[in-house]
């Protein structure tokens, strides 16, 4: 009977739906496992080939913990929120909520078509008012918290009022802006109700400042530093430049050591570690106070070698600091002014990667605390404000970039390494010399000149000893309408935040919801105030400032839902709070997370900050919510290229003239032909093209392996795949390709292997159109293959080699069809065994078998050692050293009976024609050697 693969995969994905088979239960006393995907945002592309990589493997995983008696919570929705859901309803002129739902309809079809084993009964969305209600009130929660430094860990703002209320904030350790004043309770006492709240807001977890930010003109709103590439917006490719603007940001600061040590205790790659451990940016250092002439505040640098403040000739800033304006002369303001505008247009690894060293002279001198010598004051854009103080302590005999920088403006340049050579470039041993020429630390090795110098600059004053992260806050605002309304209204020009109860404060419906003129689209809002009295929005009309309030314009950052949606899976439908205590103390966190390494320093990141937020405010149970990550590699797409020459010529050889460019992969078959008929009628661009075929009448491009991507012309739909050959073998064929973490690239001319081994395996239960199992004893042979298969996909599971289990099936199917098997005892343990791999082609099969019970909820077959033991050995058979045939003997058989049987065989006396062997050597479970 033929594999009808379409009607299985439909008749058991409606099983499935009408049945409920993959709900997850709270109420169980199973253990659990929670296996989760990274939140996919439902692009108006569709799926691709590539996406459903980790999606495969997840459920893999679910499948097979469900066959070890886990209760397994395999969820799904959508991060449907953000800026590319924003963006494609902009391209396509329609609103957002239109798109969004449109996309998410065709992501579920080709998921659902793909048979993943999801528990949709939890399925939500971040666009949906009844999830972003939990974002808005977490939001709140930042806000009514700081971060106290002794307790390490996050505590109500009102505590820190009443401390300020006795003692003023002079013993308070906590986590705040720099440029907080020091105040006793009588100065407290004295400030009106909006100065409280002014000095307030520079301790709370997340707050409203003034800050230099990445703008995007062409998309309208602020970006996150992970979301510029190389100067341009990640999505859509836009210039970003710097701008201050009024921002709502997040203090993830306060967290960054809780980050770097919570990396010590979580499964999760070495290299996605190291990238966030590089991000967070810890250094050791100290902190060195220089006076500037004619200045009341001091620059303060930030130096991990202080041991070298003598080799400092020059002060650089970084551009953007609000300091330099402060400090310019007169004679160099308008020189500064124009540098400050060119920085602004660089992104800051274009800031740092620039080999041509650029700057210019504030005309203002700073005081060196130990030399009191003044020493010039410089702005270059290889400083960055965000590290660091955004100030240099330039020693250009030690720092290559400062020598390069103090050669090109003729600075002076101070050798304070003894006997090194720096007359061409600047020493970088500094580690292993002596200091010279720097008054108390002559002749003084590294780390004793450090702790000397340290000490003297903490006794005068100048200096203390500080650790430095590179990591800086988040900034949360986005001048864009497809977000979460941030929950905050504006009474007397204080940030207030809506009661709780009143949430959610639902996005307003807008037919225009583009920015216009520079301001977020939520300013055209006709209905967005806030009646205090009657605690609902109102017309913006009725503002009046005394009862009616403007509600906040910006909206939160695509990140901001996809934070915590780890935790509302465990209890999707909970009204009361976003998960219950008791749902959350059994699930705890996600078991297996998988998703790709770009997150690193966005979604991974956040999440961590929000998990340990919400740890600290006894909402979870743990501080880090996902006890492995896997960041699966991509699946990457072959291109298709031909050769331009002319307007109407086209050629497919490889050749120096002409200009390659891309067709769409559609119109190229397995063999690499083009379509030349079908892309002409397809592509008005092509309709007269001359296309130079070959002596067969064919035209074949040139192919390249790159990135899968729309714009590339190189992706495949997996509903084509499916409609071919069925999710099953797009299933095996994915997780074929090669190890999960590699990238690899796609090639429909292998899946074809994977598709024949599927009905390989399926004619094993047919004689002819009849199914046909047998229960007769399998034979000691089946029963080997069979459980070395079991062995090798549990231990490969186990260890996520998902690729060496197909190569494992395909090895046991040419076994077993080889034997000839048809055996039940043999084939039900298989059918469950791949289920995981081919769940569609495993209930049919099961359900053939006789079985009424849905094969995930089987127990998975269990190895046994003794089908593997060997009983029989077969020997090599030699005649003077020549091996000439094969004999399979027990095992157990004792050296005289070897001889004896070997000795007695028909080849033996042909070989040995009548003579006398004068010796036979018998090494038991080796060799047998007759020399005669």
């Amino acid at each position: 009977m033929k594999y009808n693969f379409e009607e299985i995969e439909q008749k058991w994905q409606a099983y499935w739906s009408e049945n409920g088979t993959f709900k997850a239960e709270n109420d169980t006393t199973l253990p659990k496992y929670y296996v989760l995907d990274m939140f996919p945002y439902p692009s108006g592309a569709g799926l691709h080939v590539g996406h459903p990589l980790g999606y495969i493997a997840s459920d893999i995983v679910a499948r097979y913990k469900r066959h070890k008696g886990f209760n397994v919570l395999h969820p799904q929705g959508y991060d449907s929120f953000g800026l590319p859901a924003e963006q494609y309803a902009v391209q396509t002129g329609q609103h957002p909520a239109k798109t969004t739902e449109e996309n998410i309809q065709t992501y579920r079809r080709q998921l659902d078509k793909i048979g993943f084993s999801f528990d949709w009964s939890r399925e939500f969305r971040t666009s949906d008012p009844s999830y972003y209600k939990w974002t808005q009130s977490i939001f709140i929660d930042l806000f009514n918290h700081y971060y106290c430094k002794n307790e390490d860990k996050a505590l109500p703002i009102s505590q820190l009022a009443q401390i300020f209320e006795k003692e003023g904030n002079v013993n308070v350790n906590a986590y705040c802006d720099e440029d907080t004043d020091l105040f006793t309770e009588a100065e407290w006492q004295k400030y009106s109700q909006e100065e409280k709240e002014q000095i307030l807001s520079k301790y709370r977890l997340t707050y409203l400042s003034d800050s230099e930010v990445n703008w995007c003109e062409e998309l309208g709103t602020v970006l996150a530093n992970d979301e510029v590439v190389d100067g341009v917006s990640e999505r859509g490719g836009y210039p970003v430049t710097k701008k201050k603007m009024r921002q709502w940001s997040m203090r993830i600061g306060a967290y960054a050591e809780r980050l770097l040590n919570g990396l010590e205790k979580i499964d999760w790659s070495d290299s996605l570690k190291e990238i966030q451990r590089n991000w967070i940016g810890k250094s050791e250092g100290v902190e060195v106070h220089f006076q500037v002439k004619n200045a009341e505040e001091p620059i303060c640098v930030f130096t991990t070698r202080p041991d070298t403040i003598f080799g400092a000739t020059f002060l650089i800033l970084a551009p953007e600091l609000d300091t330099v304006l402060d400090i310019t002369s007169e004679a160099q303001r308008q020189e500064v002014e124009n540098y400050i505008q060119k920085t602004k247009a660089k992104s800051d690894i274009e800031r740092q990667a620039d080999t041509n060293k650029t700057g210019v002279f504030t005309g203002a001198y700073a005081v060196h605390p130990l030399t009191k010598e003044q020493i010039p004051i410089w702005i270059s854009d290889y400083v960055l404000a965000n590290y660091g103080t955004g100030a240099v302590m330039a020693v250009p005999c030690g720092d290559q970039r400062d020598y390069e920088f103090a050669k090109k403006f003729d600075l002076p340049i101070k050798n304070i390494f003894k006997n090194a050579d720096i007359s061409e470039k600047a020493f970088v041993d500094k580690g292993n010399t002596v200091i010279a020429h720097s008054q108390f630390l002559n002749d003084l090795s590294y780390k004793d000149a450090y702790k000397i110098v340290l000490e003297k600059l903490e006794s005068i004053g100048a200096g203390r000893k500080k650790i430095n992260y590179r990591l800086r806050d988040a900034v949360f605002s986005r001048q864009r309408y497809w977000g979460e309304p941030i929950p905050i209204y504006y009474k007397n020009n204080t940030p207030t935040p809506l009661p709780k109860e009143c949430l959610p404060v639902a996005l307003p419906e807008m037919e225009d919801y583009k920015p216009k003129n520079g301001k977020p689209p939520l300013a055209n809002a006709s209905d967005w105030a806030w009646d205090e009295q009657n605690k609902k929005v109102v017309s913006c009309k009725l503002i009046d400032n005394k009862t009616v309030f403007p509600i906040e314009l910006d909206t939160m950052p695509g990140w901001a839902g996809s934070s915590w949606y780890f935790n509302r899976y465990m209890d999707a439908t909970n009204e009361k709070e976003f998960v219950g205590e008791e749902a959350v103390n059994y699930w705890r966190e996600v078991d297996l997370y998988i998703g790709g390494v770009e997150h690193a320093t966005g979604h991974l990141l956040y999440s961590r900050f929000w998990q340990k937020f919400l740890y600290d405010i006894a909402k979870v149970p743990v501080d880090e919510y996902a006890k492995k990550l896997i960041n699966q590699g991509m699946i990457l797409g072959e291109s298709a290229f031909i050769t331009k020459l002319n307007e109407e010529k086209y050629i497919s050889a490889n050749t120096e003239e002409g200009v390659k460019i891309r067709v769409d992969i559609k119109y190229v078959n397995a063999s690499n032909e083009l379509d030349i008929n079908k892309l002409k009628e397809e592509n008005t661009y092509f309709k007269k093209a001359n296309f130079e075929c070959d002596a067969n009448g064919k035209f074949y491009v040139e192919r390249e392996v790159e990135k899968m991507s729309k714009s590339k012309l190189n992706v495949l739909n997996p509903d084509d795949i499916c409609e071919q050959y069925g999710a099953d073998t797009l299933r095996m064929y994915e997780m074929f390709l090669g190890p999960l973490e590699q990238s690899k690239p796609w090639s429909t001319a292998g899946i074809t292997g994977v598709h024949s081994f599927l009905k390989k395996f399926w004619k094993l239960f047919y004689n002819g159109d009849t199914f046909s199992v047998n229960d007769a004893e399998p034979s000691s042979e089946m029963l080997k293959t069979l459980h070395k298969t079991i062995k090798k996909v549990t231990f490969d599971i186990e260890n996520f080699s998902f690729n060496t289990c197909v190569s494992t099936f395909m090895i046991c199917i040419n076994e077993l069809t080889a034997l000839k098997c048809n055996h039940r005892a043999i084939l039900e343990p298989l059918v469950v065994l791949i289920e995981p791999f081919a769940p569609h082609f495993s209930e049919e099969l099961w359900n053939k078998l006789g079985h009424s019970v849905s094969v995930s909820k089987i127990s998975f077959p269990i190895f046994e050692e003794k089908y593997l033991v060997e009983s029989t050995k077969k020997y090599p058979i030699s005649f003077n050293g020549k091996m000439r045939f094969t004999l399979e003997l027990p095992l157990d058989l004792p050296v005289q009976e070897i001889e004896k049987k070997v000795l007695e065989l028909e080849e033996t006396k042909k070989i040995l024609q009548d003579k006398t062997p004068k010796k036979v050597i018998v090494v038991p479970q080796k060799i047998i050697n007759i020399v005669f």
